[in-house]
């Protein structure tokens, strides 16, 4: 079987970023399929790679967590005309799997459906325009409804849609009653990150010996509300925990939340630049709690965010500040806690007991391990994906 995959942004291990798209090409190839992605890269040339067995075709178009709306919008469209165009080359492929976000990337898809018969599969990581529409991005009730309608035409016309939380899985079936909708979240690669003994080199490298240390490691963007996240590291400072926090990453936001780190005179707090797979281990490898956020929207609390995934097979306590369908199974499981981002003396309350109750932050790692290699597991949820086509 021979599937296109459309994703704008697909990385691979090497690049670092958000993996998934890596992960579910490579688990078709792993099953015989033959396998086409169309994506994008920031260089001036059209450019073409076997990676993995995995036909890499990059267009070159610019995008940049930086970009403002309309930089993005036009970054988007960009792709979907240039992907659309490429696509003609593969014609005789069997199924076309187009991955959001942008929800923009459904019209290619629903293009090459019409051009040249290919069925193809949705997939909705967030849920757009919802998402750009509470964060205050599209204000204008025409626009919001024609993209609304876009999103609606959008899951009717797919052969079927795969959800990456059940609350986006639920959000669909209630505005296309009777769509197929598979659920497969993100991925917890057990297989390269393990729980493992702190290297006592890594600790002197990185100065955190004897303490217990909390790191963010993502896209420092809007969306992400890492505001909560300084509130928490004064807060700690303020209560002279031996704790020290890491901010590790890329985005909008970097620049102007170093700047306030700094007025609040936040030493207890190194931020990193952004990294790779292999850079990201080895910063697990000192973690104890990996810190999610996200900005207090209620859209946001749907999602499932990669990183998060990564903590969860390196055995690390978790640390949430939204609510929702993560925050239900975090405190479920017992792998760690969510704090009100309003309250950072909760976050020193709630930290201090994995610091000086014996026991109980192993037991929370332990926990996030077991979670990672019972429900989440590449392994387990490549071979699902490989089921949907």
């Amino acid at each position: 079987m021979k599937v296109l995959i459309l994703h704008q942004h697909f990385n691979t291990p090497a690049k670092g970023g958000a993996l998934r798209s890596y992960y579910l090409a490579t688990a078709l190839a792993a099953n015989g399929f033959q396998v086409t992605v169309i994506t994008a890269h920031n260089q001036r040339e059209y450019h073409q790679e076997n990676i993995e067995g995995i036909d890499v075709h990059y267009l070159p178009i610019a995008y940049d967590n930086r970009f403002g709306f309309f930089a993005r919008s036009w970054s988007f469209l960009k792709y979907v005309r240039e992907s659309i165009k490429l696509a003609q080359r593969f014609r005789n492929v069997d199924y076309c799997y187009a991955i959001s976000v942008p929800l923009t990337v459904g019209l290619a898809a629903m293009w090459i459906k019409m051009r040249y018969k290919i069925p193809y599969i949705f997939e909705v990581g967030d849920l757009w325009p919802e998402a750009p529409i509470q964060l205050g991005f599209i204000n204008n009730f025409v626009f919001a409804q024609a993209l609304y309608a876009l999103e609606k035409r959008i899951y009717k016309s797919a052969q079927a849609v795969v959800a990456l939380s059940p609350s986006i899985k639920s959000a669909i079936e209630k505005k296309v009653p009777g769509k197929t909708v598979h659920l497969i979240p993100n991925m917890a690669d057990c297989n390269f990150y393990k729980p493992e003994k702190k290297d006592a080199a890594l600790e002197v490298q990185y100065d955190v010996q004897g303490k217990l240390v909390v790191s963010y490691i993502g896209a420092i963007g809007i969306a992400n509300g890492l505001d909560s996240f300084l509130e928490c590291v004064n807060a700690s400072r303020k209560a002279q925990l031996p704790v020290h926090f890491f901010m590790c990453g890329d985005g909008a936001e970097l620049e102007r939340l170093k700047g306030h780190a700094q007025s609040m005179g936040l030493t207890n707090l190194t931020f990193l630049d952004f990294r790779n797979r292999d850079g990201v281990k080895e910063l697990l490898n000192i973690t104890d709690a990996t810190f999610i956020s996200f900005k207090q929207v209620p859209v946001l609390e749907t999602g499932s965010p990669n990183k998060l995934f990564d903590g969860l097979a390196a055995g690390k306590l978790i640390i949430i500040n939204f609510g929702g369908w993560l925050k239900q199974e975090i405190e479920s499981t017992q792998c760690g806690f969510y704090f009100n981002p309003q309250q950072p003396t909760e976050f020193v309350k709630k930290l201090s007991a994995y610091l000086y109750e014996g026991g109980l932050l192993e037991r929370a790692q332990a926990a996030a391990r077991k979670l990672a290699e019972e429900k989440y597991s590449r392994s387990a949820l490549s071979e699902l994906y490989a089921q949907v086509f």
